[in-house]
């Protein structure tokens, strides 16, 4: 059978029109449901918020065999109703990328090499720096203009940057803790 071009027309405007005549009456709505319900049916789900601006979405997390299957929306937020930008439904590239850093890795001062380290090494070494740093820049007393020295226990040396992920008392306990060491430079990044 050869079709002439005004066959193949012919048939291809019929097929499309009846595709698309037929999609109409056809609702899809619980098909999508199930399959969506049966992907994540053994999946547990974990509540988390959104990592990457200061908007806080709730999100509700699907992992099955220790693994992130699912993301979405958590629709008990109440600023979004369980709607995520595009950044937010993206989340899931950051665990299951492959290119994703999983070892702490350190540079030594003047090398080009990075070298893997026990977590517990990375500790050690921030607690030691923050030590070393207090006990070097700590600035007990300080002369005013008229030459008086008052107390002013300020440690200019190191800065504070809180995440935009942190809950109100995760803020509370970092300012203390900033408070305690004596840090002037503590910042928020919420921009909200």
């Amino acid at each position: 059978m050869s079709l002439s071009r005004r066959d193949f027309l012919k048939f291809g405007t019929a097929t499309t029109t009846g595709v698309a005549v037929g999609a109409n009456g056809l609702d899809l709505t619980p098909v999508e449901a199930v399959a969506t319900s049966l992907r994540i049916k053994e999946a547990k789900v974990v509540r988390g918020v959104c990592p990457y601006c200061a908007v806080g979405c709730g999100q509700l997390i699907y992992a099955k065999d220790d693994k992130i299957i699912d993301i979405e929306g958590d629709p008990d937020t109440p600023h979004t109703l369980g709607r995520l930008c595009p950044k937010g439904a993206a989340t899931i590239q950051l665990s299951n990328n492959p290119l994703r850093p999983t070892k702490a890795l350190y540079r030594a001062p003047g090398s080009d090499k990075w070298e893997e380290k026990p977590l517990e090494w990375m500790y050690e070494q921030v607690a030691k720096r923050y030590y070393d740093a207090r006990e070097k820049y700590f600035i007990e007393k300080e002369k005013t203009k008229e030459g008086q020295e008052v107390l002013v226990n300020r440690l200019e040396a190191i800065a504070s940057l809180g995440s935009a992920c942190s809950d109100n008392e995760e803020c509370y306990l970092l300012s203390k803790l900033n408070r305690t060491f004596g840090i002037v430079y503590h910042e928020h990044q919420a921009r909200v």
